[in-house]
């Protein structure tokens, strides 16, 4: 079986580390296993504003460059004693443009460590390989947007390309537009012109930087957002529009109302192309709509209340820094100029971005063809469980019959899908019972998966709800994800749940056993469960409960049947 997507003999890497010399903050990220979607072991930051000299007259501050080597000194220590070897050190914007930059830079080195200055094509291009790491296949263009700079650069699937820079960044707008919105808008635009950026052709926007994910957590608050990871979190550009001019103005988010209307007009987050908005309501099909409405919530609400009518720096729960609050109004400014001049189809906020396509410029071509979703969740569940990846692989095998479309060929996304869905519930039932709903939803939900839309999201955690026997969706999976989606994915947990009762998860009683789907002529299909004699005990009442279960959700009858010891399985 090769669902895990060339994982499975992969070799570990050793911790490596990133040095990141901003133009707002200098930052250590510490990164470790797996390679293809590698976990965040430490990461610090600190805003020392290095570019804040630079925008005022050209030359790194003392102070800031002080701030920065005593940063850099303790970052170089804490790397030094844990022992990590792999070490990339880059400077960006700040360290380019200023005049000083170079001799702060010797300075850097004399601390040890071996900073590279990145020329600002070379930002641009790395950032977005940063994108595509996460995005697989990603096509649009990726606007990172720093304390400096604003990077700008065309991705095609696998290539980046027409990378520029701007001297856009974050610490630069306050001055930019003090001139006035009209002023700043020609600006930007004359700038976007020169650097050949007059659209993005209807294509996505990939939106990188702390500023816009604090925007985007910002959206995702005043929206009442299930997901509160900014990551894959999409916009459309009118929605955007809306939070821009709003956010630009100064004002609050007291209008959760209109939001809401333009919400209920346009479904903000991934969803499959031509799909329509879902009514928060019960289905009516047997293993989705066994009571008459929603479930209200996964075991608790998992994102902070909407805004309401607070003041933007009292907003709970958004998880923003007062300096990412300050700077807001510029961004969402910017933000809005880029969404009217570039015309994009839609908006895609990316934690991964500079240090992540760093990483990817080390992957072998074995590690880069890896799924990062799937190199993510398996490690994730063999730190919780060792062996629960090889468990899945089984229980996916097992149960392939058990799915809605059972008589036609599954997508290969949607068999990774399930099992990255099968490895969570397996895992989950490690969870002590009373946890185990409510930590399962937030393991699918709030996680940092990469390669995950919110649609999938959401079908993964309604088969680990599933797999706990809760078969009707809560009205946050449905604004993620249509019912008859839902509805597939409670068919995958309840058939992991009859596997993993039925057998076990062992790989004898597996191997002895099948669940299939059987078409007889002129009859009804029929739902199978099949062992062997000499282990029919394993069937009792509890299982004969979970067959019936999944069969009802099929759609088809189900039937128990012992073949004599020796005999093929159906």
């Amino acid at each position: 079986m090769a669902l895990r997507l060339g994982l499975g003999n992969a070799v570990g890497s050793a911790e490596q580390a990133i040095i990141d010399i901003g133009s707002n903050t200098v930052r250590l990220v510490i990164y470790g296993e797996p390679p293809r979607a590698p976990a965040v072991l430490y990461n610090e930051k600190v805003t020392a504003r290095l570019g804040k000299g630079v925008a005022e007259d050209g030359r790194l501050s003392e102070k800031s460059m002080n701030a920065v080597l005593a940063a850099l000194g303790r970052f170089e220590t804490l790397l030094r004693l844990r022992g990590v070897k792999k070490v990339q050190t880059v400077a960006t914007a700040a360290a380019r443009d200023a005049t000083n930059g170079p001799a702060f830079l010797q300075r850097v080195a004399a601390l040890g460590l071996s900073p590279r200055l990145l020329s600002g094509e070379e930002e641009a291009v790395t950032s977005a390989r940063g994108v595509l790491a996460a995005f697989p296949g990603a096509v649009g263009v990726v606007a990172d947007l720093g304390g400096g700079s604003l990077e700008l650069t065309d991705i095609d699937g696998e290539n980046c390309t027409h990378g520029s820079s701007l001297p856009l960044g974050t610490l630069r707008l306050p001055a930019l537009r003090g001139a006035g919105a009209a002023k700043f808008a020609s600006r930007v635009k004359k700038m976007l012109g020169e650097a050949d950026w007059s659209t993005a052709h209807g294509q996505p926007l990939y939106l990188v930087g702390g500023s816009l994910r604090a925007l985007a957590r910002y959206a995702m608050v005043r929206l009442d957002w299930p997901v509160d990871d900014p990551h894959g979190f999409e916009l459309d550009p009118q929605e955007a529009l809306a939070i821009a001019r709003s956010l630009a103005a100064g004002k609050r988010a007291s209008d959760k109302v209109a939001a809401q209307k333009v919400f209920d007009a346009r479904l903000v987050g991934p969803r499959p192309a031509g799909a329509k908005a879902t009514p928060a309501r019960a289905t009516g099909a047997k293993c989705v709509g066994e009571v008459k409405g929603p479930e209200k919530g996964l075991g608790g609400k998992l994102v902070p209340a909407a805004s309401g009518g607070r003041a933007l720096a009292d907003l709970d729960g958004m998880r923003i820094s007062a300096s990412r609050l300050a700077s807001l109004p510029d961004a969402a400014a910017l933000l809005g100029v880029l969404v009217r001049e570039l015309k994009p189809s839609r908006l895609i906020f990316s934690s991964w971005g500079l240090r992540e396509g760093l990483l990817a410029g080390t992957f072998t071509t074995a590690v880069r063809g890896e799924n990062p979703m799937v190199a993510g969740i398996a490690n994730f569940v063999d730190t919780q469980t060792p062996g629960v990846a090889a468990n899945a692989e089984m229980v996916m095998a097992w149960t392939a019959k058990a799915r809605l479309g059972t008589l036609s060929p599954a997508a290969p996304a949607d068999e990774t899908l399930r099992y990255a869905a099968t490895m969570l519930a397996l895992a989950s039932v490690r969870v002590e019972p009373n946890l185990r709903v409510e930590t399962a939803a937030k393991w699918a939900l709030r996680k940092r998966w990469i390669g995950i839309s919110a649609e999938a999201r959401a079908m993964v955690a309604m088969a680990v709800l599933a797999n706990s026997s809760r078969t009707t969706p809560p009205a946050e999976l449905l604004r993620l994800a249509s019912a008859e989606r839902l509805r597939e994915a409670v068919a995958w947990g309840l058939a992991t749940r009859l596997c993993r009762r039925f057998t076990g998860a062992g790989p004898q009683a597996i191997a002895h056993s099948s669940l299939t789907v059987e078409t007889r002529p002129g009859g009804a299909a029929r739902l199978v469960l099949a062992v062997r004699a000499n282990m029919a005990a394993l069937f009792n009442e509890v299982v004969e409960k979970d067959l019936r279960l999944l069969a009802d959700c099929l759609g088809v009858a189900g039937e128990f049947r012992s073949v004599p010891e020796h005999a093929p399985l159906p």
